[in-house]
Formats: C-alpha cells, sequence, structure tokens
C-alpha cells in the first residue's frame, strides 16, 4: 500500500487477529512460535514471519553467483560470497519492508489485510522503526565492503531504488517495476563480486527476473484489487484486470528468452553441450512452471492468489538448479 494524503476509513470491518500477531502472515509461523517477545515486533516489521519475500531478493542472488561460476570456475571466495548472499537478502530485505511500512503506515492502517502490521497497530514506534531499519543497512554495508570495488558500487547503486519503491505506486501503473528492478539487482552484484566486472549475461539474467517479478507481484496484487481501487493506489493488477492473463503469459516468453539468452551466453563458451543442455532445462523449465501458476491460478480469489504467489520461489529455483546441474559437469 502507498501513502497519500488523505487517509481512508477502515475499508473493512472483519474482526482484528489476536493481539500481537500480523493477519497477512502464515499462522504458527516461527516468529510468533520461538522467537523473544521483544524481538517479535521488529521481526514483524521486516517480515521475518513471512520468508517468501526474502527468497524472492535471495534467488538471483544465486543466479548470478552460480552462473559466474559456472562462466570462470569455483572459487574458495564463492563460499563467503554464498553465506554474504544469504546475510544480504536477508537483512537487506528486512529494512526494505520496515522502510515499506514506515512510508506506508497511514494506508496500511484503512486496509484490512495490512492494519495489524506493527507500525498501524502501535507494536513499534516510528521513531524504533527508523532506528530497526538503520540497523539492519548498517550491518549489510558491512557485509558489502568485504566485497570488491565493482561489487560494492553496485550495492550503493540500488539503495536509489530501494528508497523510491514505496512510492511507486503514486505515480506509475507499473510499481511492479520497480520492486523487480529492487528484488533482482542481486544476479548482477554477485556476478560481479565473483568476477570483479560485469558481463552481458548477468545482465540477461536481470532483465529475466524483472519480468519474473512482473508475473509473480500481478498475482499477489489481485488480493487487494479492490481495496487498492477504493484508494486509489496503482499497480499492473488493476492496469490489465480481465486481460491479466494474457499478460501472464507475454512476461512467461520474455522472461524464458532472457534467461535462456544469460544461460547460453554464461555456457556456450565452456564447450560442453550437456552443460548448456542443463541450463536451458532450468530456464526452460521455469517457463513451464509459470504457464502453470497461469492456467490454474484464481485471480479471483484472494488466498489463490497468495498460494500461486508463493510457489514463485519454486520457480525461481529451478533455473538455479539448471545451472547448479550445468555447473557440476564442467
Amino acid at each position: 500500500m502507498t501513502q497519500t494524503t488523505d487517509t481512508p476509513d477502515i475499508l473493512h470491518s472483519d474482526a482484528a487477529p489476536a493481539p500481537g500477531t500480523v493477519a497477512d502472515a502464515p499462522s504458527g509461523n516461527w516468529v510468533d512460535r520461538f522467537a523473544p517477545l521483544p524481538a517479535r515486533p521488529y521481526l514483524r516489521l521486516s517480515r521475518a514471519d513471512r520468508p517468501v519475500g526474502f527468497w524472492l531478493l535471495l534467488i538471483p542472488c544465486l543466479w548470478g553467483l552460480i552462473a559466474a561460476a559456472a562462466a570462470s570456475g569455483w572459487r574458495a571466495l564463492d563460499l563467503w560470497l554464498l553465506i554474504a548472499a544469504f546475510c544480504g537478502a536477508f537483512l537487506m530485505r528486512g529494512a526494505g519492508c520496515t522502510w515499506n511500512d514506515i512510508t506506508d503506515r497511514d494506508f496500511d492502517a484503512a486496509v484490512e489485510r495490512t492494519r495489524s502490521r506493527p507500525l498501524p497497530s502501535g507494536q513499534v514506534s516510528l521513531r524504533n522503526a527508523l532506528l530497526w531499519m538503520g540497523a539492519q543497512v548498517a550491518i549489510a554495508f558491512a557485509i558489502l565492503l568485504t566485497f570488491n570495488a565493482t561489487a560494492i558500487w553496485l550495492g550503493i547503486a540500488v539503495i536509489f531504488l530501494v528508497a523510491l519503491y514505496p512510492f511507486g505506486k503514486r505515480f506509475t501503473w507499473w510499481p511492479q517495476v520497480i520492486l523487480g528492478l529492487n528484488f533482482n539487482w542481486g544476479a548482477l552484484l554477485l556476478w560481479a563480486a565473483h568476477e570483479g566486472a560485469l558481463a552481458l549475461a548477468p545482465v540477461f539474467l536481470y532483465f529475466g527476473g524483472i519480468s519474473w517479478t512482473l508475473f509473480y507481484d500481478t498475482i499477489y496484487a489481485h488480493q487487494d484489487i479492490e481495496d487498492d481501487t477504493l484508494i486509489g493506489v496503482k499497480s499492473t493488477a488493476r492496469l490489465f484486470g480481465g486481460q491479466t492473463p494474457a499478460w501472464l503469459r507475454l512476461f512467461t516468453m520474455i522472461t524464458v528468452l532472457m534467461m535462456s539468452a544469460g544461460v547460453v551466453l554464461t555456457l556456450a563458451p565452456s564447450g560442453s553441450p550437456l552443460a548448456l543442455a542443463l541450463g536451458l532445462a532450468g530456464a526452460w523449465g521455469m517457463g513451464l512452471h509459470m504457464a502453470w501458476l497461469t492456467a490454474t491460478v484464481d485471480l479471483g480469489d484472494p488466498q489463490s492468489c497468495l498460494t500461486h504467489f508463493r510457489a514463485a520461489t519454486r520457480t525461481g529455483m529451478i533455473p538455479a538448479a539448471g545451472l547448479v546441474a550445468a555447473l557440476l559437469v564442467l
């Protein structure tokens, strides 16, 4: 949700979730069950109770790192890069969600699905949310400083996109593009962290990831299409309306083409037809899974949209598995 000048009345009046929990988090999540009580509101603010976003941020990092290793060979340093990718994805996803909730707190208070989040529900103050965001960014930046200069500058450059995203729904019908630019940056960053420079292959992986993000986040946005229409929040779900399935098929084709190009540029120089075939199988398998999600999602059912959105993590792991298989046979 995106903040505007006026805050509408609560759009729905259904019963609130149990005190201290968040309505749109999975029931029985690890934060609600195991995290220390003082930490729970902050972990909820970082969406640690909903790990899907973490995986969607991490997966392009895996694409970039594995593809770079396949292109020029696995190195001992890559174990640290893999650990750093996991930690950085967790921290920056948490910082980005915190920033999103800070900027959207008034609108989140006006929508049934989001009004129980930590800021609108009063679990966390605005001051403490800002401090929590700063702490996450600071630790992530310390990790970034262990990378080479190219990767460091790429990590700094993406901050503008992170800051811009919550405001995208104010001025464009395509905020999912801004999300895609953010969430897939890791494909460029981890390639550069391994190679010391960028190349065309990770650029294709990056654009394939952006198209993939448009696919899954359009499905996700259909959950809130009625509320977003009343509030005036823009999204591709509202823009496409009844034409969404056709757009999802287009995004699937673009994703497969971009991912396939990235795979070919990565693996063709190796001279191994088997490695290339395995990499392409991952790209095409990704497309088949996206086609299946398009065919089975009920865009008028919020629960179906949420279930298919969560399945996007499996979609993204298919090309990662193809690249791993290719790396193993090289």
